[in-house]
């Protein structure tokens, strides 16, 4: 089963998010009627788990019922979709996800094998924050900026490697687009997720890292880790001094965002109410609070705006990992 490209996931997106426009909130009955999963496809200390946290409990506030989340961690994020995937679309479980829920089934193509799931298995909700990936080494390396790294590793090509959370997922897509604009070669170290891959960067296991801003950023603002250039097209919020990846001449951009999910097949009456709650927990002051003090303010989208964001990244990223290919 091929996953379904960007313009084809965004006409039937935007024609579910019509249907669903103007539906009174009270028409989804009792729901919810007990508690709601939140499935984070990622261990602990990673971006979407920073996100998943305040949200699911500004989401409990609103609906009046507990949110548990839990974190699915496999395959670069794979195992916690797929699960979310073929959940009950009742209403009562959801994911929040990065934006490698758009790249995990063309890496399957890849391969040859069937995707574990496709895009069209999930209703957008809204999407929370969308950050640039930051380049980072520890503060004990000989790397002062970019150009000192990639003199390096154009020096001693193989000779460094890079963590990542996983085959394809949002810090390893990014550094192989790195790698291809600057004409460098790196050996890849793929970890369970975001969090084991700072540990192993911290613990001098690995030589650098392509992450999102919140989970590197306090460690930049203890001097443990040092930040060289990000993949944005403007300046990081909590990294202002650090360039782009842009302003070294090499255009290259990819934003690791995160964003809330149901399955396909949810009523559209509770649909809507998520996404009302969605809103409501975006401009929530303990989430923007939380969220930001890690280092990724809220870039909030409702679905429909989502819906359009979403297809477009998902046809980049398809083409990137095309590019990439299979891994040795």
């Amino acid at each position: 089963m091929k996953p379904v490209n960007g313009q084809t996931l965004a006409v039937a997106l935007m024609a579910l998010l019509v249907g669903t426009a103007g539906l009174p909130a009270a028409a989804q009955g009792s729901w919810p009627d007990k508690p709601l999963t939140m499935i984070v496809p990622f261990p602990p200390g990673g971006v979407a788990d920073t996100v998943a946290r305040p949200v699911a409990e500004a989401l409990g506030r609103e609906l009046k019922q507990t949110v548990v989340v839990q974190n699915r961690a496999g395959a670069g994020g794979a195992l916690g979709i797929g699960e979310a995937a073929k959940a009950a679309p009742d209403g009562h479980t959801l994911l929040l996800s990065l934006s490698s829920i758009s790249i995990l089934p063309e890496a399957d193509v890849v391969y040859g094998r069937k995707p574990v799931y496709t895009l069209d298995q999930f209703v957008p909700i809204a999407r929370f924050t969308a950050d640039p990936t930051v380049l980072v080494v520890r503060a004990d390396s000989p790397w002062k900026t970019l150009a000192d790294f990639l003199a390096d590793m154009k020096k001693k090509p193989g000779g460094y490697n890079f963590g990542s959370s996983g085959n394809y997922g949002t810090m390893h897509v990014p550094m192989e687009m790195l790698k291809a604009s600057a004409g460098f070669r790196m050996v890849h170290i793929p970890y369970t997720g975001a969090g084991p891959a700072v540990l192993a960067l911290l613990g001098g296991q690995v030589d650098a890292l392509a992450s999102g801003p919140a989970t590197v950023v306090q460690h930049i603002r203890s001097g443990r880790l040092r930040a060289l250039a990000h993949w944005g097209g403007k300046p990081v919020a909590s990294l202002p001094e650090v360039p782009s990846l842009g302003q070294a001449g090499y255009p290259v951009q990819f934003a690791q965002w995160s964003a809330l999910f149901v399955p396909a097949g949810t009523p559209a009456a509770v649909v809507q109410r998520l996404r009302e709650a969605a809103r409501k927990a975006a401009a929530d002051p303990l989430v923007v609070g939380t969220i930001g003090k890690a280092g990724s303010p809220i870039e909030y989208l409702d679905a429909p705006e989502f819906a359009t964001y979403w297809a477009a990244d998902a046809k980049v990223m398809t083409e990137a990992v095309r590019k990439i290919g299979k891994l040795d």
